[in-house]
């Protein structure tokens, strides 16, 4: 779905500067962005996507928003996180699955202690409300994350020290803002900003992926960060404050409506279980939250436009998927791509004179062949890839010494 929210007062000149706002939304988000970012990036002439001058990036949208900030593209970004290639760097989504395994030692080592405290209050009086106070106090000691995040950092530092990318916010050549909470004090902080672009861009964007209870939080400046999406889903003002005449907004997640959809007997969400009634909530209190933000832009920022890009309201294959599911990547992010290319196409009348202010222009013919597919794409840059050609020299070189030891003709 496309929502475009032309500038009350769009100014004279063409051109100025443009922004792109992901949001996040675990990594059905991220595969759903991935997808529809390449759809425009085909079909938006004019200006590539690494080529804008502001990206603001939360939670999944960070790790999305960091590539194109980098010179990565849709294309070269699909190859390494559909295919797990490119670029030299390997990536696979176990790597994101690992337990938390020194979080889980250092609670057990104090486990014995914290048994002993309980039993010297329920000794003292076994019949008072001890047992409730002494099992409160174990809580202190239970893990705070499931899994390991330091793999997600060690792979994103090694990708963007390669030759002509960057981990230094100073270093780009456009402006990068990382979102992430400050678990203390519960306030956002716009890492790449003013008095915050002294981090690791890895380490800003482990701090806005760090989802509290799956990931442990991040240690930056003494202080924790967690989760950019806590307060906050989208922060496209930041672009918007620095100056932005065209924003570009993504938001994976929206409430499912059921009442949409195209079957006959409307999905009844509370009879799917506890994981959709939790996907729902979860994604009617993130959405709710990005609305107030976006229905404000218009009188904040009178001289802007603004694109918004979400799934359809009643798309079932991506909205009664769970969040955090990373099989089928390959076929989210194509149906996203698909979908995108139907709604730029739709909308392209009320589109083409928005982007011409910007110098931008609609490739309508792009836009209605029906042969392109983003993941044939991304697979083929994935075999043209350094790493892709590493595997494939190893595994002619195998089967040259298997033909030489039978025997057989080469």
């Amino acid at each position: 779905m496309l929502t475009i929210e032309p500038a009350r007062r769009p100014r004279a000149a063409r051109g100025g500067k443009l922004g792109i706002a992901l949001a996040g939304g675990g990594p059905l988000g991220f595969f759903y962005e991935l997808g529809a970012l390449h759809a425009v990036g085909e079909a938006v002439v004019g200006r590539e996507l690494t080529a804008f001058d502001v990206y603001v990036g939360v939670s999944s949208g960070a790790l999305l928003a960091g590539g194109l900030a980098n010179g990565l593209s849709t294309t070269t970004l699909g190859s390494m996180y559909l295919e797990d290639s490119a670029a030299g760097v390997p990536f696979s989504p176990g790597q994101l699955l690992q337990p938390a395994a020194a979080g889980y030692l250092r609670r057990i080592a104090q486990l014995p202690k914290a048994l002993a405290h309980v039993a010297r209050q329920v000794a003292k009086d076994p019949l008072s409300n001890a047992w409730n106070v002494a099992l409160g106090s174990l809580g202190a000691f239970l893990p705070t994350a499931l899994f390991d995040n330091r793999p997600l950092e060690r792979h994103l530092r090694t990708l963007f020290e390669l030759g002509g990318h960057a981990d230094d916010f100073r270093k780009l050549p456009a402006r990068l803002y990382t979102v992430a909470t400050n678990l203390n004090t519960g306030e956002s902080v716009a890492f790449g900003g003013p008095g915050h672009d002294q981090v690791a861009v890895s380490r800003a964007i482990l701090a806005s992926c760090a989802l509290p209870g799956l990931y442990p939080a991040v240690e930056i400046g003494g202080q924790q960060y967690v989760d950019g999406a806590l307060i906050r889903t989208m922060h496209a003002s930041l672009a918007l404050q620095d100056g932005c005449d065209l924003v570009l907004c993504v938001n994976p997640l929206v409430p499912f409506d059921a009442s949409r959809g195209n079957r006959r007997a409307p999905v009844n969400l509370a009879a799917l279980g506890l994981p959709a009634i939790l996907g729902q909530t979860f994604r009617a209190l993130i959405h709710s939250r990005m609305q107030l933000g976006m229905a404000s832009y218009g009188k904040r920022f009178p001289s802007a436009d603004t694109l918004l890009l979400e799934p359809d309201r009643s798309d079932e294959r991506l909205l009664l998927a769970n969040v955090f599911r990373y099989s089928g990547r390959q076929r989210l992010a194509e149906h996203a791509y698909q979908r995108t290319r139907r709604d730029l196409l739709a909308q392209a009348d009320a589109l083409q004179p928005l982007l011409e202010r910007h110098g931008l222009r609609l490739d309508l013919r792009i836009l209605r062949d029906r042969r392109r597919h983003y993941t044939r794409a991304a697979a083929l840059a994935g075999l043209r890839s350094p790493a892709a050609a590493k595997r494939l020299a190893l595994a002619l070189g195998r089967l040259e010494n298997v033909l030489a030891a039978s025997g057989a003709p080469k």
